[in-house]
């Protein structure tokens, strides 16, 4: 995959949550996210043992391979293997990166968490695939996502590297536009898709200032 071709599917991960989607299930979300265009999902349920977090991933991956997106597994890089998945997203509690990169495939993906230039140079050198850089907004969603970085603090991690960089937290359809004007590649959202009433239209919106083509 090339580095064009990354950035493009990482316009929007859509991250599962089973209360945010409550009552629907986190299945029904996902297959309108995906149908509306969503091009990656991320598998996360901090509360799920190894075998339910793979079951869910193996509900989930026939929708995900027919749409033509990516799938990654939030901390789990035994489930996301397991699963045949695209790729793990780790945070600074998880496995470090350079032993992840050295244990893993070639083509597979390696997301990592970072709200410091540095420290985000530090993982792409360890081989890191794309940063993941909050919180950008306050949010609820994550009890453990420290302070709020702000549009400038974005900013400072995307220029800091060259891989892609996603901004994470309280990423709303509205504030889409605004993550763009940094430079970031994309955006990660829970509750944005998760807990909306129209799945389809949040998506849309929250792809629009990353158009397809750019």
């Amino acid at each position: 995959m090339t580095p064009a071709e990354l950035a493009a599917r990482l316009r929007l991960i859509v991250i599962t949550d089973r209360d945010s989607a409550a009552p629907r299930s986190i299945f029904d979300v996902v297959e309108e996210a995906l149908e509306a265009g969503a091009p990656a999902i991320q598998l996360r349920d901090k509360e799920a043992s190894a075998l339910e977090l793979y079951e869910a991933g193996k509900a989930l991956l026939p929708l995900i391979r027919k749409a033509g997106a990516l799938l990654f597994v939030n901390d789990r890089v035994d489930v996301a293997l397991a699963l045949g998945a695209d790729g793990v997203h780790v945070g600074p509690n998880d496995l470090p990166v350079k032993t992840l990169r050295a244990a893993v495939p070639g083509d597979f993906l390696i997301g990592a968490s970072a709200d410091d230039p540095s420290e985000a140079q530090t993982l792409v050198a360890d081989g890191a695939s794309y940063i993941g850089c909050g919180t950008v907004y306050a949010t609820t969603t994550k009890t453990d996502a420290g302070e709020v970085l702000g549009l400038e603090g974005l900013l400072r991690v995307v220029r800091a590297v060259a891989v892609p960089v996603l901004g994470i937290g309280g990423i709303t359809p509205e504030r889409a536009a605004r993550v763009a004007e940094t430079g970031a590649t994309g955006v990660a959202v829970v509750e944005a898709v998760m807990g909306a009433p129209d799945v389809s239209q949040a998506v849309s919106a929250l792809l629009a200032p990353w158009p397809r083509n750019a």
